[in-house]
């Protein structure tokens, strides 16, 4: 609720306030998004080696709290900011923020994307690991948290677009800043109340990634190293029978074997010392490498997603800057609140979804989640594919709306909108709602599911890294498409310049459509060529975590 208002109205609190062009605005907006979400692998790696995710969890959230609460005073004190200005009015010379204020600007903004990240990273397997698999009830519970953690999102979206957008825009954004102020500092209380009930994840000590980097570096070293023949001769690290924590072993399997050679020994003596874990592993550390390396594929096509993701953030929000607004003669819709519309739906389907279609196939497949996650991910990026297709649609008839007024050239608030209801828009943010469901929910059951319990913060960072990277290579084809097209268009290129009437944006829209279409199908061929890990009980070892004094007597 507190942040995701800046997903979506960001661009305008650059342009309006801190006084950047459209085009700049929108790649902070798509800097700060990218960064939040690429931050979880920072987090992730301390929730899991170091500190714990309840404990990562509360420190990033803390430090959200303070990034909301400096970006709360700057929008409130004029000495922080820029004076006013009319950003829109070609007449006026805008000064844009510089120096210290601009320092205090990204200070405080990318202290909200490290807090905004750390939480993504953390909690969603802070509260998955409140489930034992071993419990075919609590089994079916944790899938039906992963659709309670949508809807909860979805309630704080709705009121983050609704209420906090609305006073952004029309009370301040000092007051808008305040109130996710204040509402971040409420859920660390009712965070940290909750600590006397939860199951903690203990930590071992010993970095994940870490560990996956020495694979590599040790299958290369051992490269002309010839395989054993008995797998039962690579290296493995002494299991304790009498404590029978059996989830921390994987079993040798065939794949990827080039990876295997980081388990072989040097020589069949025994070494007066212990060899470097650079230069041998053992085989759970292999057969980690090999799982996430066989998620690649899956991660990969997921990031054209969130490019698609990044549009409805930029364009779509210029595109309704220059609508008609108007529900009624006195109420009106910031084009910003849009997203409003498929969360409402959302918060609706997602209990049936839930409740009724769920358990109706479960009956059908024998699926605990009524059908698999690769399938579930599947629906979600066809949809997105055609979301952006209805985008283009939308935007050529906005856009012969305004040729048919002679209204091509009309500037944004300073004259009238375009007689066109805003609420064409709201088809493709619909549409996109529903794959979000899909795809993005899916992710996370399927990359939590299928890593071993010591990479399970880490397993989220899959779908945010897949998400940053999305914005990223956003502002890079944003960037390939102008250069390519500037001299085929009188604009300059198809998304070139502030007139978003003069450019080409449903032709980028339907490079965007076909370009997720073909993804598609590679992830079709992907995903059938996927093997599911076998389900281990891991929970074995996570009951000592029920001894919540155990780690924090320390």
């Amino acid at each position: 609720m507190a942040t995701m208002a800046l997903a979506v109205n960001l661009i305008t609190y650059f342009t309006e306030v801190m006084h950047y062009d459209i085009s700049d605005a929108a790649n902070q907006l798509t800097n700060f998004m990218g960064t939040s979400y690429i931050l979880t692998i920072l987090v992730a790696t301390l929730a899991d080696t170091y500190i714990g995710r309840f404990r990562s969890v509360l420190m990033a959230i803390s430090v959200e709290f303070l990034g909301l609460g400096l970006l709360a005073l700057q929008a409130h004190y004029p000495k922080l900011k820029p004076p006013l200005c009319n950003i829109y009015d070609p007449s006026t010379h805008c000064v844009q923020v510089s120096g210290g204020n601009a320092a205090l600007l990204f200070v405080a903004l990318y202290m909200v994307a490290f807090g905004s990240g750390g939480v993504k990273a953390a909690l969603p397997s802070h509260m998955a690991d409140q489930f034992d698999d071993r419990d075919d009830k609590e089994a079916k519970e944790k899938s039906s948290y992963f659709n309670w953690l949508l809807l909860a999102l979805c309630i704080g979206g709705a009121i983050s677009l609704t209420l906090i957008v609305w006073i952004q825009d029309h009370r301040g954004w000092d007051w808008g800043f305040t109130i996710s102020t204040v509402s971040i500092f409420f859920a660390i209380i009712v965070f940290a109340f909750g600590l006397p009930h939860y199951r903690i994840h203990v930590v071992n000590g010993s970095s994940a990634l870490i560990e996956i980097a020495q694979v590599y570096v040790a299958a290369v070293r051992n490269r002309k190293l010839q395989l054993p023949e008995d797998s039962t001769q690579l290296h493995e690290s002494e299991i304790d029978k009498e404590a029978a924590i059996q989830a921390d072993f994987l079993p040798h399997t065939n794949a990827f074997s080039f990876l295997d050679k980081a388990a072989i020994h040097a020589s069949s003596e025994e070494e007066p010392q212990k060899p470097s874990p650079w230069k041998l592993c053992t085989v759970t550390q292999v057969e980690n490498a090999k799982i996430l390396l066989n998620m690649v594929p899956i991660f990969c096509c997921t990031i054209i997603m969130t490019l698609c993701l990044a549009q409805l953030q930029t364009f779509s929000i210029q595109q309704g800057v220059t609508m008609d607004t108007n529900i009624t003669k006195h109420i009106q819709i910031p084009p910003a609140s849009l997203p409003m519309i498929p969360i409402t739906f959302l918060v609706i389907i997602i209990p049936v979804y839930d409740r009724i279609i769920v358990p109706f196939l479960r009956k059908l497949t024998g699926i605990p989640t009524g059908i698999t996650y690769l399938q579930r991910v599947g629906v979600g990026l066809i949809l997105s594919s055609l979301s952006m297709a209805v985008a283009a649609i939308v935007e050529v008839k906005r856009k012969q709306v305004a040729r048919d007024h002679n209204m091509l050239d009309e500037i944004p608030i300073l004259q009238p909108p375009i007689p066109i209801s805003v609420f064409w828009l709201s088809f493709q943010y619909f549409i996109f709602g529903i794959a979000d469901m899909f795809t993005y929910v899916g992710l996370l059951e399927f990359f939590y599911h299928q890593v071993p319990r010591d990479l399970k913060s880490i397993s989220s960072c899959f779908l945010w890294t897949s998400m940053s990277l999305g914005y990223f290579f956003s502002t890079i084809l944003v960037k390939i498409v102008n250069k390519a097209t500037e001299d085929i268009t009188r604009s300059g290129g198809w998304l070139a310049g502030n007139n978003i009437n003069r450019n080409h944006v449903n032709l980028f829209y339907w490079l965007l459509s076909l370009m997720s279409l073909l993804n598609f199908f590679v992830y079709l061929f992907v995903a059938k060529r996927y093997k599911y890990r076998e389900e281990t009980h891991e929970s074995t070892t996570e009951n000592a975590s029920h001894d919540l004094h155990k780690e924090y007597s320390n």
